[in-house]
């Protein structure tokens, strides 16, 4: 006896049985309710979010208003170390995530981005100062292109410290499959550009600010 064929009709293609969850999910999606995979989707999404909150600094973090309990429960989150007791204490932060409006999501998410592009800018800025430390260090005329960027500079102290970092060099050279060793001025002369720069992004921030 031939079995009856399977009632159902064809998406995109693809064959949808009736009675199955997809069936059933597309019907719910037709009558304008919310699917099982978007909840799964928004419910994911929230719990990554409560994640990143784990790294949120203290200053960004107390203008939200984060509610008492969700903030007591992210404490605890940082003090667990245990696998398992972490991944529960993740779930509930998800869970005390799914209880917050719209606009407390799009405020944290905002914070969030904020916060990536300032860690963005610090490494940009790093790099910078790195590679003006080694220009100064390689190039006499890196001094005078330097001081064009900051001309209140003290330049005694600045050509006194490339020449120890230069001696400090020639007298430790570098060793095959060893890290370069460096001296202090080599690290002064980094950290003296790095705070110039971090004072010209925090000035330039201040004049475009609204």
């Amino acid at each position: 006896m031939a079995r009856k064929p399977t009632k159902g009709y064809f998406v995109k293609g693809h064959f949808v049985a009736e009675g199955s969850e997809l069936d059933l999910e597309l019907k719910r999606e037709l009558k304008g309710e919310v699917s099982k995979t978007d909840l799964k989707k928004h419910s994911d999404r929230l719990q990554q979010l409560g994640q990143q909150l784990l790294t949120l600094r203290p200053a960004l973090m107390e203008p939200l208003g984060v509610p008492d309990k969700l903030l007591d429960a992210l404490a605890e989150a940082k003090r667990i170390t245990d696998f398992e007791g972490k991944r529960r204490q993740m779930q509930y932060i998800g869970k005390l995530m799914r209880q917050l409006d719209e606009a407390a999501i799009a405020a944290i998410e905002h914070a969030l981005q904020v916060q990536h592009q300032g860690s963005a800018a610090d490494t940009e800025r790093l790099h910078q100062a790195e590679q003006w430390r080694d220009r100064l260090l390689a190039d006499d005329q890196a001094l005078t292109d330097w001081l064009s960027l900051d001309p209140q500079a003290d330049v005694q102290r600045l050509r006194s410290l490339i020449r120890q970092a230069r001696k400090d060099a020639q007298a430790t050279p570098e060793r095959p499959g060893q890290a370069p060793r460096h001296g202090k001025s080599y690290r002064e002369i980094f950290q003296i550009v790095r705070a110039t720069l971090d004072a010209r992004a925090d000035t330039l921030s201040t004049t475009d600010a609204p």
